[in-house]
């Protein structure tokens, strides 16, 4: 019976209003785990080892936070892995360049999530990290555990349930083996530094990944709480699955709905085509003063947000709001895929209309409710400079150097935008494009 109880008190808002009342003052994220289904529990951390996304509020949280926000993933530390997202896209770009020469269609959708998964790995683990391959697929494997239905969950004392769905034992082998992949990082990166740092004495920050920059707080020893092992593992893999999956997730959506709307592709190619002239690669100083490509993003972002509920919340005290009891202790999920198509506050709300954000002062910075695709409050997402600079890079380039089209004379009326529900929205079926290039 505890478990039924517990599903009672778990409210699903939609409501801008209710954010603002409730989010900043009251509320603490869900991550304490005492109410997680066995799937998630398998997936937890080991021991102290909790990260970002199952540390509770508190101390640990806070240092945690301030890590990420000043030490991995500023303004600055972004800029520093500048190299390995141009060098990520040059491949991209030479891949469909030869896709395209032989008029073959491509697998947008395996091609862009490779692109980012190894753009996000250099920055994080390293570009030589030996067992890359098995890294993403594990993470692959994560996903779909979190996001899927499962016996296990639904009937959590049953033994029979537990045997039949077999979810349980998959996520356990699931961390198990994320861990093991995460200490061979770890170890690698141990035996590699004495060889950075040889005969310098400080160790180049531009040559820094994630890995090393923890190692290097870690082993300063300044924090008020010691930075263990396994918070480093934690951290990193929450900042790779939340990173990686959440960009190249939201890019296949961005070229559906531009395949979908021909008259905006159009209209960006024109503007990145009108300022490179032909240039033969393209950087990221070039997207300075490129309005459009932003706003297609942020329209794609308003429409079709990555993590349509935000990392659950949990009420710290009673509290009444719009004329709603809200009980202490009560889950609290916030629907921003709602909240972006709300007529109420979108004129409009189901069309794709980039423009719309041209005359209106509405940022994804967590202060405008109506628009929030990487939350708001304290558990605001730190990585959204991260996020937006392999994004704006990425489709940048797939704009300039090709047009597209859709396969076997597929119209845009055709075309499948069906989406598959779980932790992230992901489309159902995977996005098939045929590159045709117009600079090299």
């Amino acid at each position: 019976m505890d478990h039924v109880l517990t599903c009672i008190a778990i409210l699903v808002t939609f409501a801008p209003l209710f954010l603002l009342t409730v989010l900043p003052l009251k509320s603490t994220n869900n991550g304490g785990g005492g109410d997680d289904g066995p799937t998630v529990r398998r997936m937890r951390p080991p021991g102290d080892g909790d990260g970002l996304a199952f540390a509770p509020y508190g101390a640990v949280w806070r240092q945690l936070r301030k890590i990420c926000v000043v030490e991995l993933l500023s303004a600055r530390r972004v800029r520093s892995f500048r190299r390995v997202r141009e060098e990520e896209v040059g491949r991209l770009v030479g891949k469909l360049a030869a896709a395209a020469s032989s008029g073959d269609a491509v697998n947008f959708t395996e091609r862009i999530a490779e692109a980012v998964s190894d753009s996000a790995l250099s920055a994080m683990i390293g570009d030589r990290f030996e067992r890359r391959d098995e890294f993403l697929e594990e993470l692959t494997e994560q996903m779909k555990l979190l996001g899927g239905f499962s016996l296990d969950d639904l009937f959590p004392s049953s033994w029979l349930a537990s045997a039949i769905g077999g979810r349980v034992r998959r996520a356990e082998a699931n961390r198990r083996k994320l861990y093991e992949l995460m200490d061979c990082a770890i170890r690698q990166h141990q035996q590699q530094r004495p060889e950075a740092t040889a005969g310098a004495g400080v160790e180049d920050d531009k040559n820094q990944d994630l890995i090393d920059v923890l190692l290097n707080i870690q082993k300063r020893g300044e924090l008020e709480t010691p930075l263990t092992m396994e918070q480093v593992k934690a951290v990193i893999l929450d900042l790779f699955s939340g990173g990686s999956e959440t960009s190249a997730t939201t890019l296949q959506w961005v070229m559906a709905e531009l395949m979908k709307n021909p008259k905006v592709m159009q209209k960006a190619q024109a503007e990145l085509r009108d300022k490179l002239r032909g240039k033969p690669t393209i950087t990221e100083d070039d997207l300075s003063g490129l309005k459009y490509v932003k706003l297609i993003i942020k329209e794609t972002l308003r429409l079709h947000p990555v993590v349509p509920l935000l990392v659950a919340r949990e009420c710290r005290e009673s509290s009444k709001v719009i004329g709603y009891d809200i009980p202490k202790g009560t889950t609290v999920f916030v629907n921003v895929w709602a909240i972006g198509r709300d007529p109420k506050y979108w004129d409009d709300a189901e069309e794709f209309r980039p423009e719309r954000f041209e005359n209106i002062n509405v940022d994804s910075k967590g202060m405008d409710f109506e628009f929030i695709p990487f939350g708001a409050g304290r558990r605001i997402c730190p990585g959204v400079t991260f996020a937006e600079a392999i994004m704006d890079l990425l489709l940048g380039a797939l704009l300039y150097h090709f047009d597209w089209e859709l396969p076997c004379g597929m119209t845009a009326s055709e075309l499948d935008m069906t989406e598959e529900m779980g932790v992230t929205v992901r489309r159902k079926n995977d996005l098939h494009l045929r590159p045709i290039l117009r600079v090299l």
